[in-house]
């Protein structure tokens, strides 16, 4: 690829766009195997938890508004490897089994570009109870052209008008991949950032991730009048800044405006909309800014221009809900496109608790000081995190080597929460395209733990999951945990799997002689 040509497009329509939809297209879920795609930061339990009680605040507010039998439609646009919804449906089912009070039903749809990711989704073993219980759906979605939604469970689809319940959208990094109009202002005049690519030969021969990450991008400017037009649909941002900035580059979410009034019209009664993105929401923050940099995971992404999305709905009498202090990682935002949005308060309330106070960016911030202090931290420590946490799979994973070097000085209350711990990460585990053994963890802080029949389940488990690759200290656990037992068979069948896998292994000939 060391011929290249250079070309010159409108930013929006520049092939990085088309480049980024193939690379989801063709890489399906595998997109988010071992992190290519960052992933856990909008799909740890913590957030989705956020999030749940937001709408569980929401359910709250249209039952108290004589709202409570027509069908609330909750679409997740861009749902990728489908573990944020995971989260939020077993987290939002918890909340209604709770509280116990009458709420309006509800309908969760997962979206995506990719439908490789639609049907992988219907067959996850995670969403199965979900699906039977009519909770779950799935539906291919093009934010750029789509105007209506094709579930794939019931076979429905919900066009415009047809909804009386205000339609509910969830949108975590979305609105920083999809295309965006680049803007320069100076002088208080308007021009678009024209892109100049180092276009690679022979690009039809590359995949798209090898072709995003070697291009080469240059920028020039050209005078646009058009956005200075009354008639321009959003003509009062654009005025705000050339108000207000001076020699700045601002992407300009068109694509993502004009998808959120697409959906907004299968409505009868707007829409509340909940996202999460690199996104400032602060006009300062966009002032004497360079032009954007494109920062590559397999894909791209950018930053989102929260301000155009909050100034253009806050004029049109909705209420925008973002954090007063600054972001340092994601920035959560909840939009009240909806009548009376102050009349919210169960929706308003849980934003300021789950988001405001202490929120999804506060607790990653916090989650990386512990990824670099995991060990110094004591087992208190180490089980509030665990439970501040949403009791999240990872963390466990990450933490395992710490708690079984912590467990000889456990004392019987923190073994109890460990196990009870374990239970719950359990049932809430959603597997994905990088396998971590987390009964094979489990079942080895068990081991050491006593727990023989408790380890032994969790080991068998790890066993079943992957023959190729079995670890001959499993075997040797499986044998004690059988032995202690009384059932000395398999503790024998155990013992004897493990010498073929080590013949050597002198612990293992020193319980076929005792045995």
């Amino acid at each position: 690829m060391t011929n290249s040509r250079q070309q010159r497009y409108r930013y929006s329509e520049a092939p990085i766009w088309q480049l980024q939809r193939d690379y989801y297209e063709e890489e399906g879920l595998n997109a988010w195997k071992n992190d290519q795609v960052p992933q856990y930061i909008t799909s740890n339990p913590m957030i989705a938890a956020a999030y749940a009680e937001m709408i569980f605040g929401f359910l709250q507010d249209r039952a108290s508004k004589g709202e409570g039998t027509e069908l609330v439609q909750i679409v997740e646009l861009g749902a990728g490897a489908g573990r944020f919804a995971f989260h939020l449906l077993q987290e939002l089912c918890r909340l209604r089994e709770y509280a116990g009070i009458a709420l309006p039903p509800f309908r969760y749809v997962m979206t995506d570009l990719a439908m490789s990711n639609v049907l992988a989704w219907r067959e996850h073993p995670a969403l199965q109870s979900f699906i039977a219980e009519g909770l779950l759906d799935f539906a291919r979605f093009d934010a750029f052209l789509d105007t209506e939604l094709h579930l794939v469970v019931t076979g429905e689809t919900i066009r415009e008008g047809d909804l009386k319940q205000p339609l509910l959208l969830v949108a975590n990094y979305f609105f920083d991949g999809i295309q965006q109009e680049l803007l320069y202002i100076g002088d208080g005049q308007i021009y678009e950032t024209d892109i100049l690519m180092d276009y690679p030969e022979g690009i039809e021969t590359h995949r798209p991730s090898e072709v995003l990450n070697k291009l080469s991008l240059q920028y020039e400017h050209r005078r646009a009048p058009e956005y200075e037009q009354e008639s321009y649909p959003y003509r009062d941002v654009i005025a705000v800044y050339q108000e207000q900035l001076e020699d700045s580059h601002i992407l300009f979410p068109v694509a993502g405006l004009a998808c959120l009034d697409r959906l907004h019209k299968l409505s009868q009664a707007g829409f509340l909309l909940i996202t999460a993105d690199k996104g400032d929401h602060l006009l300062d923050n966009w002032k004497f800014s360079e032009p954007p940099e494109l920062i590559f995971h397999g894909s791209f992404s950018l930053t989102a221009n929260y301000h155009a999305f909050q100034h253009f709905y806050e004029q049109q009498g909705a209420e925008a809900l973002f954090p007063p202090h600054h972001y340092k990682n994601i920035n959560v935002g909840c939009l009240l496109h909806l009548d009376t949005p102050q009349s919210y308060a169960n929706t308003r309330l849980a934003y300021r608790r789950f988001v405001e106070r202490f929120g999804p960016d506060d607790f990653f911030s916090l989650k990386e000081w512990v990824d670099r202090h995991i060990e110094s931290m004591g087992m208190q420590q180490i089980l509030g995190f665990w439970r501040l946490g949403g009791y999240d799979a990872e963390f466990f994973i990450q933490s395992a080597k710490r708690i079984s070097s912590l467990l000889p000085e456990a004392n019987d209350e923190e073994k109890q929460d460990i196990w009870r711990g374990i239970q719950l990460m359990w049932s809430s585990f959603y597997v994905m395209a990088q396998r971590y053994d987390l009964a094979l963890d489990a079942g080895l802080i068990l081991f050491e733990m006593e727990m023989y029949e408790e380890s032994r389940r969790f080991l068998e488990t790890s066993v079943l999951a992957d023959t190729d690759t079995i670890v001959p200290t499993v075997y040797y656990c499986l044998a004690i945990c059988c032995f202690e037992l009384e059932l000395d068979e398999e503790g024998l069948d155990y013992t004897r799997k493990l010498l073929e896998v080590e013949p050597d292994n002198e612990e293992a000939k020193a319980l076929l002689s005792h045995f």
